[in-house]
């Protein structure tokens, strides 16, 4: 079978499967961590409000992020109510989103190629004919050429396309940031889609094609302003910038003239939000934003999330799990590439090698980091992973990546069942088999390694069973443990479902979202954190005379043993308990 055949076959049995795993599970864990609970509240308020320009957390203006997401949730609000799963349901078509992007722009590189090849062939076949002295000479050294041509074009591009979206939606950090209330995976889908369009207008001969494909990038660059600020436009302008300077070439008199239209364009786009906020709230928003949400998050660690400045380069690793040996290996064999070649997979490279430098180049600089700022470079990797791979698959060389990466698989099984173990988070049984797919798709790919592409199939796969065993099997382990929603629950059952919520000596995140206008702010709009005893009390005073307080197991004794309370313990989910107290 053709690879162009197989891939126009394998793709929509790829997409539905691709479709099915985003989609699994996303509502069945209640929301953990700082970050969900607190933009699913955002987005809830706006939409109770039915105001889609101010965000608000508790009442409170919160001008951390722009609105992109929060729309997104507001219009999933709407279609299927507010729920966790409505909530997520838009992160997870953003990474489908993202991958079917990546295998469209694969798929256009492929045509490139064979375009290039097809023309190099005649080329070659012309000198051939040229160069014979007789008629019988010329067909026999046409006939060489072209064998000679073949044998060089073996391994040309061929599936990149569909390695590299299947690369891409078996990376962990895909699958964990799709699953996620997060804005991370919508500027990368924004990101995606306009550096698709750029690069495929490097491709394009016709001109009006070429114009619509420039103002679909200006376009998405207006988007990601909307998915996460000024790094919308930082971050695509510099892979460009440092793309043109791989290639030693000034930018195009075309391109050049695109930015007098195409920058208005972008802030067209961008000012459907930015535009009314501002009216709004004027500098009240300038400040919030963009002084201390843009320039003293990059330059300091006000937000307390430090690092190294290598911080990104095992980062990128993890994100590109089970796959970074193939990315090791293609930026190894980076020094091979035609750097000043005009052919679409020579430029390929280059623009691939550029996009995945420049998001970890430039948030390394920063005083805070996070593994998600750097999302937007797993496309490019996937990319360059995807290419070496189609490679591998034809047969080029030995087999010794899929054998690492098997290596890799059968230590990150036994490596999760040691924890398991260690930790009793969960059972050796159940890590066994929810990491089952991995030690199979490992021990394959160690001892079968010449079934080249059955191995990369299943090192594909195994992440995804994986994740859905995973989901299944613990989903209910895990909200009950890492979320406060089981415990207001109980306090509802108990008809306590309208009294105030606070902390002490704590403030548990989760409770923005399941407390929801009973959860007690400061002046500030911060969630209330109380450091004793005599504070409950008087915020129980004020309440009306009871108050709903989460804190620390080691801490309860502080406060039921305080003789001016009555207590109630309404249960713990192993870190923090939930108390009723009452003035005496």
């Amino acid at each position: 079978m053709q690879p162009s055949t197989l891939a126009k076959r394998a793709w929509p049995l790829f997409l539905l499967a691709a479709l099915a795993f985003y989609l699994y599970g996303i509502g069945s864990l209640p929301f953990v961590g700082p970050d969900e609970p607190r933009y699913a509240q955002v987005a809830r308020e706006m939409f109770m409000r039915g105001d889609m320009v101010t965000p608000t957390l508790g009442g409170h203006t919160w001008f951390e992020k722009p609105a992109l997401l929060y729309w997104m949730l507001m219009a999933s609000f709407k279609l299927f109510g507010v729920s966790e799963w409505a909530a997520r349901l838009g992160p997870a078509c953003a990474g489908l989103l993202t991958i079917i992007a990546v295998y469209c722009l694969g798929r256009r590189v492929e045509r490139a190629a064979r375009t290039d090849e097809s023309k190099t062939a005649v080329d070659e076949a012309k000198r051939a004919e040229v160069d014979a002295d007789a008629a019988e000479q010329s067909k026999t050294g046409v006939d060489e050429a072209k064998r000679a041509f073949d044998a060089k074009r073996i391994f040309a591009a061929r599936e990149v396309g569909l390695w590299s979206a299947l690369v891409l939606a078996s990376c962990s950090g895909m699958i964990i940031f799709s699953r996620a209330v997060s804005f991370d995976v919508i500027v990368t889908l924004t990101m995606t889609a306009a550096l698709a369009c750029f690069f495929v207008s490097e491709l394009e001969t016709i001109e009006t094609r070429r114009r619509w494909l420039l103002a679909g990038f200006y376009a998405c660059v207006g988007a990601s302003l909307l998915a996460k600020g000024l790094i919308g436009i930082v971050i695509p302008a510099g892979i460009v910038c440092l793309y043109l300077l791989l290639q030693r070439r000034w930018p195009s008199r075309r391109l050049m003239k695109s930015l007098l239209w195409g920058l208005p364009l972008a802030f067209v786009v961008a000012a459907l939000w930015y535009a009314p906020v501002i009216h709004r709230h004027g500098w009240t928003f300038v400040d919030e934003f963009i002084i201390q949400h843009h320039f003293a998050r990059f330059a300091s660690n006000k937000y307390h999330h430090p690092g190294p400045f290598y911080y990104y380069l095992p980062a990128i690793l993890i994100l590109a799990l089970p796959w970074p040996v193939f990315l090791t290996g293609a930026l190894v064999k980076a020094r091979h590439w035609n750097w000043r070649g005009a052919d679409a997979l020579s430029r390929f490279r280059l623009f691939a090698l550029a996009w995945l430098v420049v998001p970890i180049a430039f948030f390394s600089l920063s005083g805070s980091k996070l593994p998600g700022y750097i999302l937007p470079s797993l496309p490019a990797a996937a990319f360059l992973i995807g290419e070496r791979l189609s490679r591998v698959v034809q047969g080029e060389g030995q087999a010794h990546a899929i054998r690492a990466t098997g290596l890799l698989l059968v230590a990150l099984a036994a490596g999760g069942i040691f924890f398991a173990r260690g930790t009793g988070y969960i059972t050796t049984g159940s890590a066994a088999f929810i990491l089952a797919p991995l030690l199979i798709a490992g021990l394959f790919s160690v001892l079968t390694a010449r079934l080249r592409r059955v191995a990369a199939l299943l090192t594909a796969g195994a992440p995804l069973l994986s994740i859905a065993l995973a989901v299944y099997c613990l989903a209910g382990a895990v909200g009950q443990r890492e979320s406060t929603r089981e415990l207001l629950q109980r306090a509802a059952a108990r008809g306590l479902d309208t009294t105030p919520v606070c902390g002490l000596y704590v403030i548990e995140r989760t409770a923005e979202f399941y407390a929801a206008g009973r959860l007690m702010r400061d002046a500030s709009g911060e969630a209330q954190r109380f450091e004793g005893a005599a504070q409950v009390l008087e915020a129980a005073r004020q309440s009306g005379g009871a108050i709903l307080v989460f804190v620390p197991i080691e801490g309860i004794p502080q406060l039921t043993d305080y003789k001016a309370l009555d207590t109630d313990i309404i249960g713990d989910n192993g870190t923090v308990a939930l108390i009723y107290a009452r003035v005496k």
